[in-house]
């Protein structure tokens, strides 16, 4: 009789049901044990959309859905793949299982080290401060918090590793970071290769993420074609390939990816909410964590956005003065006032040859500078802020993460570059919009006058530009 104690299940509204290994021989790690763990938990309390949710109301999902989505996408590409990837490697190789159970714990810990507001955070504190981004501090999470517990993994859902198998919390530190120019020979070419999972056009991370996204928001709720994609992927002997059969599958995907981050992680009140959280997160720094996480690991586990906004709830209420005004400036974010308003939303494309660097829209700071020279002169020192964000629809040719993707032609039974794929092709390599936001109270005549000297110029307009709130 199958032993109905040895599996769980979780049901989650984009996968249906998820299994997990939730009881296993003494002296072993269980999947739910990582799954209960302080480090995973406590990714419930930080929020997948970074600040998105403050203006959709129903994208109220947590990095935590979002890793257990991104596990069992893991398995789902394992089953579709190893075989290929078997004999690309002529065998050399972990059994399957234990090629699962690597997956599944790599995707189960690739944003183990976020810290609230998730990419916000890593651009406004780990970085510029400490160097570090989620994917290094993770690294160092799992291998030196988590390493004896992933040691102790020894079977998944489809099955148990062969004996003497282990997982080496160095090969998922790997996986979950992006690669360096020239590391691959340091590792197994099996697990170069699986590296295309977490790294490159489709991973299991961004094939969940583009799914949860879409239908938590509303966007969508079939984003893609998700069956098509598994099912015409496999291993060459140049790496991830999708046969021709699937090339229109993986570009509807790419598509609704880029159509999330201009509609969703772009949107211009979205970035308002960043702006705004940029400045109190620059004036609030020293009193928000105690330095590097690194030396702080224990208060790192502990600090999230639940802790976060409760404590500065309270600031408003200190005896101190300085943290009295700053808790006032909190109080009206959590009240969801914000200081900024778009008056200007342009959307720019990039295809391949054009170099985006020549363009003011490349840097804020030009763009500002031109601006202001072309405002009359009685407005050349209104308060504004400039915002490029930006989306890359394929990785640029000379980046680390390219090299990752390849497609099948059948007529010619050869494998090529993506981009001899005329639809392919003709994607652009990047997208960036360009938002100009003036304070809230600003007039009519303000906003006219950036429209007017961003024309001058040269910012193109765009459909897209009437359809966001």
């Amino acid at each position: 009789m199958k032993d109905f104690t040895r599996e769980s299940l979780l049901h989650d509204p984009v996968h249906g049901y998820v299994p997990f290994v939730s009881r296993v021989p003494a002296g072993e790690t269980s999947e739910r044990t990582l799954l209960d763990h302080p480090w995973l938990q406590r990714l419930r309390q930080i929020h997948q959309l970074q600040t998105a949710w403050w203006v959709y109301p129903s994208a109220e999902h947590t990095r935590f859905q979002h890793v257990v989505g991104a596990m069992h996408m893991a398995s789902r590409a394992v089953a579709t793949l190893y075989e290929s990837l078997h004999e690309v490697c002529r065998g050399e190789l972990p059994s399957r299982h234990a090629v699962d159970c690597l997956c599944r714990m790599a995707a189960l810990l690739h944003d183990v080290g976020h810290g609230p507001f998730g990419h916000f955070f890593d651009a406004h504190y780990l970085k510029p401060h400490y160097g570090l981004t989620h994917e290094t501090l993770g690294a160092h999470i799992l291998q030196e918090e988590l390493g004896d517990l992933l040691r102790g993994v020894r079977e998944c859902p489809a099955g148990r590793m062969a004996d003497g198998e282990t997982i080496d919390p160095q090969h998922i530190a790997m996986l979950i970071q992006r690669p360096r120019q020239d590391d691959a020979e340091a590792w197994p070419r099996w697990l170069v290769l699986l590296r295309s999972l977490f790294c490159g056009l489709y991973t299991v991370d961004n094939l969940d993420f583009v799914l949860r996204d879409a239908y938590m928001t509303g966007y969508s709720e079939r984003a893609y074609d998700l069956e098509r994609l598994l099912r015409y992927s496999f291993y060459s002997e140049r790496g991830l390939t999708i046969h021709q059969k699937g090339v229109g599958a993986l570009i509807k995907f790419m598509q609704t990816k880029s159509e999330l981050f201009r509609a969703v992680y772009f949107h211009r009140t979205v970035r308002a909410i960043d702006k705004t959280l940029e400045g109190l997160f620059r004036d609030s720094r020293e009193r928000l964590f105690p330095g590097n996480p690194l030396e702080h690991l224990a208060a790192y586990r502990q600090f999230t956005e639940w802790s976060l906004l409760i404590d500065v709830s309270r600031w408003s209420a200190s005896e101190d003065p300085g943290t009295r005004v700053l808790g006032e400036r909190w109080d009206l974010l959590l009240g969801r006032q914000v200081d900024w308003i778009a008056v200007e939303d342009r959307n720019l494309t990039y295809r391949a040859g054009e170099s985006e660097q020549a363009s003011l829209f490349s840097d804020a700071a030009l763009l500002e500078s031109a601006l202001r020279g072309r405002l009359p002169a009685n407005l050349r020192e209104i308060e504004m802020q400039i915002d490029l964000p930006r989306h890359i629809y394929r990785p640029d040719a000379l980046a680390a993460t390219s090299g990752q993707n390849f497609q099948f032609k059948p007529s010619t039974g050869k494998v090529y570059p993506l981009t001899d794929d005329q639809l392919f092709a003709q994607l652009p390599v990047a997208h960036r919009a360009c938002r100009v936001y003036l304070r809230k109270d600003h007039s009519p005549d303000q906003a006219a006058a950036i429209g007017a000297a961003l024309d001058a110029i040269g910012g193109s307009r765009s459909e897209d530009d009437l359809t966001n709130m």
